[in-house]
């Protein structure tokens, strides 16, 4: 059995012989090949030589060919922010400029840098397509969505449910596109990937999402590929309703436990995957943090339908080392009970070492956002977003701090403010908004209760 026949059994929620491994090799194959993200995403020359270094080191039984969920919004009009060692984040949207529906462009997969994508998956295709899965991602309708239009997407959600509506069937038919052109070019998996689904309920799923990611399914279904449905973050109160969708398969990230998934998934009669640690086993740990997250993920997940991967892109810096522990877990089952015996788990975080500031006695209130990073993570970015809007909004100073999981520092205040999420909101040293952002109103209603609350000292 190939790598890929392995991989995409296990997709269709079928036995097999040992894990299949899918390391979501986004801006990674530009470290791996020496040249920085804007120019790996912007060079099929480039990508493809990150795809052929990743399978050499990886082993791996399928690749994406980018990880990348501006594609859609940069073709449609939203102006990015790039970065050396991220993807790039959006940084204007164009329905919050006055802007309706008809005034955007009419998606087609020759606009932006999605023919840059489809040639390297063109030859990939004919490289490595007998061997290795290719997966073909698209953003999801929700997070595109919010590209478009913003944070007042929340807030419309409510006022103007039906508008919302419209925006998401304009998402579902621009994911549409994007599919078909994966699947003609050679996709065998394609994945739609809306991490911003974990900030609604599961009201709103059901209203607003499923109907446009389902349309999406449905044709990748009735064109002959597998589908996959790809979250970010805490989304467990929409886990049901995710299994409920007409995706072949569910992939999560660390914020949902794998048991949990794996229960859901089952009663659903779909594969899953995903659950290995970004930060803190992969990028931050050694080779042994990363051979015991796989193992503890291959342990959890079984030999039907399960597929090990990383809980999002793999952020630029992961040691390859980290990354070819993980493979040697996956390929081989002698190897892993050995260290599953012999290795002593270690902790990524310092938390000791880290001092938390004396929050009730500093004069102004201090606001904590946990991300894992606001310049590559959709969620992480709008909710800092979030942040800074409802503190311009008041007349009290707010200092505003981001500390990012992809640092020490960061997971090290992470564990000593008790956040259990990504990304989450501290005021004052309180989880205030775990995994979720807030609409505007009640997040400004709880800077005013901290800053009555210094105002009485």
């Amino acid at each position: 059995m190939t790598g890929k026949e392995l991989l995409l059994s296990a997709v269709k929620n079928e036995y097999t012989p040992r894990p299949a491994w899918l390391p979501f090799v986004g801006v990674h194959g530009g470290k791996i090949t020496g040249v920085g993200a804007a120019e790996y995403l912007r060079s099929a020359d480039a990508i493809l030589a990150g795809l052929r270094k990743a399978r050499e080191l990886y082993r791996p039984d399928g690749l994406p060919i980018v990880f990348d969920l501006q594609l859609e919004a940069e073709a449609l009009g939203c102006e990015l922010k790039w970065a050396e060692k991220t993807p790039p984040s959006v940084v204007t949207h164009p329905l919050e400029r006055g802007r309706s529906l008809p005034d955007l462009p009419v998606f087609d997969p020759t606009m932006g840098r999605f023919p840059v994508a489809l040639e390297a998956l063109d030859r990939a295709k004919a490289e490595m397509g007998d061997e290795v899965a290719l997966y073909g991602l698209l953003c999801g309708p929700f997070t595109l969505a919010l590209h478009l239009m913003g944070n007042d997407i929340f807030l419309q959600m409510f006022d103007h449910p039906d508008y919302i509506k419209a925006v998401l069937g304009f998402c579902a038919s621009v994911g549409q596109k994007a599919a078909q052109a994966w699947i003609e070019h050679g996709a065998d998996v394609v994945a739609v990937v809306d991490p911003m689904t974990s900030q609604i309920s599961p009201e709103h799923f059901e209203l607003f999402v499923a109907p446009a990611v389902d349309s999406i399914f449905d044709f990748i279904r009735s064109r002959g590929a597998l589908s996959s449905l790809f979250v970010c973050g805490d989304a467990s109160r929409n886990l049901e309703a995710m299994c409920r969708t007409a995706a072949d398969n569910l992939c999560i990230d660390e914020n949902i436990p794998l048991e949990t998934l794996r229960d859901f998934t089952r009663s659903r009669h779909k594969s899953f995957g995903g659950n290995l640690k970004l930060t803190s086993a992969l990028l931050l740990g050694d080779e042994d943090d990363a051979r015991l997250d796989a193992i503890r993920c291959i342990d959890v997940g079984g030999s039907c339908g399960f597929v090990l991967a990383p809980g999002c892109d793999l952020p630029y810096d992961v040691p390859e080392r980290n990354l070819q522990a993980v493979a040697e877990m996956a390929h081989d089952a002698y190897r892993r009970e050995v260290a599953k015996r012999t290795i002593v788990a270690k902790t990524a975080a310092e938390a000791a070492a880290v001092a938390l500031p004396n929050y009730r006695a500093e004069p102004h209130v201090i606001v904590d956002v946990i991300t894992l990073d606001s310049s590559s993570c959709a969620p992480c970015q709008y909710m800092v977003d979030a942040v800074q809007r409802a503190a311009r909004r008041l007349s009290a100073p707010i200092i505003v701090r981001e500390h990012r999981i992809s640092t020490r520092e960061g997971l090290a205040m992470m564990s000593r403010l008790g956040v259990r999420n990504i990304p989450t909101i501290c005021v004052d040293g309180e989880v205030a908004f775990a995994s979720i952002i807030p609409d505007q109103n009640s997040l400004v209603a709880r800077l005013e209760t901290a800053i009555a609350r210094k105002a009485k000292k």
